[in-house]
Formats: structure tokens, C-alpha cells, sequence
């Protein structure tokens, strides 16, 4: 499957308004599958696509028929994949919360399948057909272009509601298989905050800090944004002689809404940062080497970590690693997780165990008198760990 994205130009306030009726038409639909799920024990996930159904034909809710029946089933199997999920978890006995499914309240998309849409003979234009009738956009594309596929390559088509604007992405059903030429090189790399990895071979890929970068613009935006929120009114009593419109929080102006977008972009091109990086730097690896090994950190417990959480935040591991396993099986290399055990503390070359502490960047064996770089030492281990990820055999008899 690859997904393109396009952005929605070229429309009418009026016309994404009725895009926001949609989106939020859909929330209402999962809704009420997660809320008809909670008071009907032993509910199945055919029962929630009939649900959408009856929801259509109800008179309290004219407003669902209008949209497209495919939409409703979509937002529903939302729903049962959440809930799912849910069942997956506690039959699994994983520690903590098991993911209980919640009401969505703000919702930014709305998934069509094959119908609902209508896409025009150059790929340029779609055209959006249900019951909300929000017409037809342009569609700018800087990745792809939707020329090379056809109508029933399409299996889906999500609508997404972000700070900047409407975007349009298209699920093509289509197998993505690159050539990748044998180098004949194997590495281990060891993630890191002061470097964002170190190989095997000492190189080392700079961490950018994208956030601490923005951060003093963020914190200006955020200031300007809390002096123009204004606090509601205090509730009246029952007995009082002013009208609810009167006794209900005041409404925020329209500057307190501007500048909330335009914290939102600063957030959003924040993201956007990471995730180029983290396609660049996991692409390269992935095309200069035969095998990739890395620890696999669970950046979940980690990002818990008071004094650190917010730099692990912005180095993007885990991001990183999930783009490295997908580049891995398009160019059908070999890319293994290993556990991150002792990779810091144990000798490379003899495997004595010196401890040491997380100011200390310099790996000094007192037995084999080695001095290396942390991370450097960290990443020969990781390789060598290669053959106890796979064979189960002992990492010190590489």
C-alpha cells in the first residue's frame, strides 16, 4: 500500500465548511458506536456497521444520511478498531491501561472508500458527491502524481483538517519494491541525545533540536496567546434575571483564534522537520548497508523521564525507527532489533563491564585499556548482539 497526499485548494469558505460537517458528522457516527458498544455487552463489529444504518434512518439524526453510506461504515470499523485494540490488550495482560475506548471530541478526518468522491480524468481535480455536496478542489501534489494509478488502484480517501489548510490522502493499492545494490557493509548504530546516532564505523549524524530551535518563538506565541483569552463569566444563580446567552462563558475574539493557528503552525512545521529527517537519515542508512542492527528502545518509558522526556520527544527515535523497518522490507534488507542491555557499560573488545554514568562520554576499559567514544563502544556491541537477537548464541563469540 503507499499513501499520497495532496493538499485541497481553490475552495470556497462555504465548501470547506461543508467539509467540517463531514468531519464532524463522522465523529458523531463513532461516537456512537463506542457509546451503542459500552451499554450492549458482547457487541460484534457487524452489528456497529448495521448501527450506522439505523442512525441514517433515524429522524433525531436527519444529518447523518447526509453522509456517504461507505463514510459511515468507515467511522465505524474506527471505532472497532479501537475497541479491538482494547480486547487485544487485556487478553495480552499488558501492565498499566489497556486503551478503554474513548469518545472522540475533536475529530480532523473523515474517510471515504470508493464511493462519495469523484476524481477527474487528469488527476487534478476531486470532487466530493454525498449528501454535503462540498464540491469539487484542486489538488496539489509535490510528491507524487496520481496520473500513474488508476480509479481502482484507489481503495480509500481520507480528508484531513490541519492548522494550514485541508488535505487530501489517497490509499493506492500498489507494491512498492526498490532495488537495493550489496554493499557488503553491516552496521550497528546507538541512538543518542548529543548525537542522533554513532555507526559502527565512528560516524556519527548530528541531532538538529528542532524544537529547542523554535522554542523561544514558541514561548512568545504561547504568551500572546494567553493574554488574549479571555476568562469566562461567573454562573448566576437559578433565580436571576439574566439570560442563559448572558450567564454563559464568554466566546473568544477572533485575535485569541488567529494566534492560536499560528501556534499551531509553529507545532505543525516542528513535525514536519522531524519527520523529513527521519525519512533522509533512515533512507541513507538503509541504501549504504546490507544489514542494519539498532536497540530497541522503548521511547514510551523513556519519554517519562522528567529531565529528558522533552529531549527524547524532539530526537524522534521512535519515528526514526519505524521509517528504518519500512525502508528495510521496500529494499529487502535485513534490519534487526536488539535489546539495549549493558550496551554502554560493556567493553567492546573484552567485555568487562565498567560503569559508568550518563555525564560520562568517554569508554575507559581498566582491563584491556581501550578508550573509545560511549556511543561508539555502544554501537560495536549492538552489532555484535546481531547473532543472540537471532541465534540465541552468546554476543561475545563474534
Amino acid at each position: 500500500m503507499l499513501v499520497v497526499e495532496a493538499k485541497l485548494k481553490n475552495g470556497t469558505p462555504e465548501q470547506y465548511q461543508k467539509l467540517d460537517e463531514a468531519i464532524r458528522t463522522s465523529q458523531f457516527v463513532r461516537n456512537s458506536c463506542v457509546r451503542y458498544w459500552i451499554d450492549n455487552k458482547g457487541t460484534t463489529r457487524n452489528e456497529l456497521q448495521k448501527l450506522c444504518s439505523r442512525l441514517a434512518k433515524n429522524q433525531d439524526t436527519p444529518w447523518v444520511t447526509l453522509l456517504n453510506s461507505q463514510a459511515r461504515q468507515s467511522s465505524a470499523d474506527r471505532a472497532w478498531q479501537s475497541i479491538n485494540r482494547f480486547y487485544q490488550n487485556c487478553r495480552a495482560k499488558i501492565p498499566g491501561k489497556k486503551g478503554f475506548p474513548k469518545f472522540k471530541k475533536y475529530s480532523r478526518s473523515v474517510e471515504y472508500k470508493l464511493t462519495g468522491y469523484k476524481l477527474s480524468d487528469d488527476r487534478r481535480k476531486i470532487k466530493f458527491t454525498d449528501g454535503f455536496k462540498a464540491g469539487e478542489f484542486d489538488l496539489w501534489c509535490s510528491q507524487r502524481t496520481l496520473v500513474y494509478y488508476s480509479q481502482q488502484q484507489i481503495r480509500r480517501v481520507r480528508v484531513v483538517r490541519r492548522c494550514d489548510g485541508y488535505y487530501c490522502q489517497f490509499l493506492i493499492d500498489v507494491e512498492r519494491q526498490e532495488y537495493h545494490e550489496p554493499t557488503g557493509q553491516v552496521t550497528g548504530i546507538d541512538l543518542g541525545l548529543k548525537e542522533f546516532y554513532t555507526d559502527t564505523q565512528g560516524n556519527t549524524v548530528n541531532n538538529p533540536r528542532y524544537l529547542r530551535k523554535s522554542e523561544k518563538r514558541l514561548k512568545k506565541a504561547q504568551r500572546r496567546l494567553s493574554k488574549r483569552f479571555q476568562k469566562g463569566k461567573k454562573r448566576c444563580d437559578p433565580g436571576d434575571s439574566q439570560s442563559p446567552r448572558e450567564r454563559a462563558p464568554r466566546q473568544q475574539s477572533n485575535n485569541y483564534h488567529k494566534q492560536r493557528v499560528k501556534v499551531a503552525k509553529l507545532h505543525l512545521k516542528v513535525s514536519r522537520q522531524r519527520k523529513d529527517k527521519a525519512i533522509k537519515d533512515a533512507l541513507a542508512l538503509v541504501q549504504s548497508n546490507d544489514l542494519v542492527v539498532y536497540e530497541a528502545l522503548k521511547v514510551r518509558n523513556l519519554v517519562k523521564n522528567r529531565k529528558l522526556g522533552l529531549s527524547i520527544s524532539d530526537a524522534s527515535w521512535y519515528q526514526f525507527t519505524e521509517w528504518l523497518n519500512y525502508f528495510a522490507k521496500i529494499y529487502r534488507i535485513v534490519c534487526i532489533a536488539v535489546p539495549p542491555h549493558f550496551t554502554s557499560q560493556d567493553c567492546s573488545v573484552c567485555g568487562t563491564r565498567v560503569q559508568k554514568s550518563l555525564s560520562t562520554r568517554t569508554h575507559q576499559c581498566p582491563n584491556c585499556k581501550t578508550v573509545l567514544d560511549r556511543d561508539h563502544n555502544a554501537a560495536i556491541n549492538i552489532l555484535k548482539k546481531r547473532f543472540s537477537a537471532v541465534l540465541g548464541v552468546s554476543p561475545m563469540s563474534d
